[in-house]
This record gives C-alpha cells, sequence and structure tokens, in this order.
C-alpha cells in the first residue's frame, strides 16, 4: 500500500490535453506531491520520457525539458495545469501527450511570487504571461489584496481561462492589439485597442471612463510577458505613468530567461545580469533559483541577447519537427 501511494504520488500521469487557443495547449497532469508542495508563481521542468516517443523519419521526438508555470494548480485533487505555447521543438511535441501518459515532472522550483494581503497589486499580463498570472492572481484575491489586472492580447482568439482571470480581479482592462477590441461583461471592467503601456495611460488619464482603482493607489506591480513588453512596463513607470504612480510602489518582471537544468546555480543558463541604476554596480543572479526580479535592476537588452543565442538551432529544430508532425499527426494526433 505504502509503494503504491509513492507511485501514486511521485509518478506524473497526463489526465488531459485542451487547446485553449489555436496555438495554446493546457496539460493536466495527476502529480499529488508536486502540487502539494506548489507555491503560486512557482514552475515545473516537464518532459516526455524517450521509451513514449513516437520514432518518425528516424527521428524520436523526445522533448528537452521545458520550463513551464503552474497554472490553477489543485493540491486537493493532485492535480497540476501547465500551459504551453506551440513556439516550435519541444512545445510542438507537447500537444501529442496523451492521458494516461507518464511524463516526468520536475519541481515545483524558482521561487514563490510575493502574494501580499491587504494591498493594490497591478498585474500586467501579455499573451502566454497570463497563463503565468492565473494562479497569483488567484493567490492575491485570497491573501485579501485589490487587484487591478491588465490583460493584453495580440488577437482577439488569444484570450483563455477568462472566467477565472475575472473571478480573482477587482477590475480587467482587456488589451488587443488589434480591432474592434474586447466588450467587457462586467461594469467595473474596461477595453482598450492598443499596446499594454498605452492603455495603462489612457486608463490613468481617465480616457477609459471612471476608475475605482485609481494607478495612485498601486502598491506594487507584477508584470509577465515577452522581455519588451516588461521592459516597455518598466520603463514606463518612470515616464508617461509616473505622474499617476506611487514614487514608493514596487515593480517587478518574472525573467523568461533560457533554461536548462533548472537546479540552481549548476548550468547557468539562466544567468541574468543586473544593473543598479543610481550606483552602476553590476551583478548576475540565476533566473531559475529566483524568476522574479525588479523591474529597476534587469538588464532587459542582455536578456534579448541570451534568448537570441540559440536562435539558429531552434529555428532549425522548428523547421525539422514541423516536418516530422506531418506524418506524427497520421501515427499520433494532436489535440
Amino acid at each position: 500500500e505504502l509503494i503504491a501511494t509513492l507511485n501514486d504520488g511521485i509518478r506524473p500521469v497526463v489526465k488531459s490535453v485542451t487547446r485553449l487557443t489555436h496555438n495554446v495547449v493546457e496539460v493536466r497532469i495527476n502529480a499529488p506531491l508536486a502540487a502539494k508542495m506548489y507555491k503560486s508563481g512557482q514552475f515545473f521542468r516537464l518532459q516526455n520520457y524517450i521509451a513514449n516517443s513516437e520514432r518518425v523519419n528516424d527521428t524520436t521526438l523526445a522533448m528537452e525539458g521545458v520550463a513551464l508555470t503552474g497554472a490553477l494548480v489543485d493540491p486537493d485533487k493532485g492535480e497540476v495545469s501547465v500551459i504551453s505555447l506551440d513556439m516550435g521543438g519541444s512545445t510542438n511535441i507537447i500537444p501529442h501527450l496523451k492521458e494516461g501518459e507518464h511524463v516526468i515532472l520536475m519541481g515545483p522550483t524558482g521561487s514563490p511570487t510575493h502574494t501580499p494581503g491587504g494591498e493594490t497589486v497591478l498585474l500586467a499580463g501579455g499573451g502566454l504571461g497570463n497563463a503565468v498570472l492565473l494562479d497569483i492572481n488567484q493567490a492575491l484575491h485570497q491573501a485579501g489584496s485589490k487587484v487591478l489586472y491588465f490583460a493584453a492580447y495580440k488577437l482577439m482568439e488569444d484570450r483563455f481561462h477568462i472566467d477565472n482571470i475575472k473571478a480573482h480581479s477587482d477590475c480587467v482592462v482587456w488589451c488587443c492589439d488589434t480591432g474592434p477590441g474586447f466588450e467587457p461583461d462586467r461594469p467595473q471592467d474596461m477595453t482598450f485597442v492598443g499596446n499594454i503601456v498605452q492603455a495603462m495611460e489612457a486608463y490613468a488619464k481617465g480616457e477609459l471612463g471612471e476608475v475605482e482603482i485609481p494607478l495612485n493607489e498601486v502598491d506594487y506591480i507584477i508584470a509577465v510577458g515577452s522581455h519588451f513588453m516588461m521592459k516597455a512596463v518598466g520603463e514606463s513607470r518612470h515616464t508617461v505613468l509616473k505622474p499617476f504612480l506611487k514614487p514608493d510602489h514596487k515593480g517587478v518582471a518574472s525573467i523568461n530567461s533560457p533554461m536548462q537544468c533548472m537546479m540552481k546555480e549548476i548550468c547557468a543558463q539562466c544567468l541574468q545580469p543586473h544593473r543598479d541604476p543610481v550606483t552602476g554596480e553590476e551583478k548576475v543572479v540565476f533566473s531559475c533559483f529566483n524568476q522574479d526580479q525588479p523591474m529597476d535592476l534587469v538588464d532587459f537588452n542582455a536578456l534579448n541577447q541570451r534568448l537570441l543565442q540559440n536562435g539558429v538551432h531552434e529555428k532549425l529544430t522548428r523547421q525539422w519537427i514541423a516536418y516530422c508532425k506531418e506524418d506524427l499527426n497520421k501515427i499520433r494526433p494532436s489535440v
């Protein structure tokens, strides 16, 4: 009986694979011990087993370890949900995982996100960053914080888990790069066509209508998205948004640096330079040890260069996996 309990707790099994949008997939995994240990903001390293991998065109479609943040983890059910963007290579194999398939789920790892109680928190999510914020938003709500959520997307069809976002946010500003824009179905929510910084500025100036949570009440900003988006949010706090924000507010960004081992200070793939804007002092940190980093210290240009360092290999792999998937879909269709 003890062996059966341990086996169930430490051998993750896929429960479901669901396509949320044209390029976003959610995988629910039965992993009781991982779910029990998880804290909001932490992430996992997902891989399939070579023994379960299909072989197509003389290629074994085994995934490298993919860093995925926990989304809607349920410790009572012993389930971990991770959400992946189809970017190529290993992430394009994820939709082919099947119910009942054993997988490798390392973690949780990384540091939990600071989810204070009794504060006003602004969440800025860009694209898949909104998946990362699902659990953080829920934790903030449960802690008694007030949440102003700017949810930004490139296309109208890119939204997912809409009800969950609304359920834990006091106000949501739905942003889309393209028109006609979203139509809020709650009186306190708003809509904007354009980028997230433009939306924040319009909100602060009252151009979106009367607001219940002015920006000058915000104590804490958490931004999760592309490095370009997080850099823009970070810089706007000292430019166009500066007149509307508390001088002593805090801002952090969830750094999406390259990761490999995710074992904290081992492989150095996730090294991220920090530069103090006042003293000019420089240091490096391991992002897989603490992915939430002060916006004002992060060298986003260096982050961009590090994300591009394996660009050629990634593009070649993406093309080859795409070629293999044509035959793989005949053998093992994806969601």
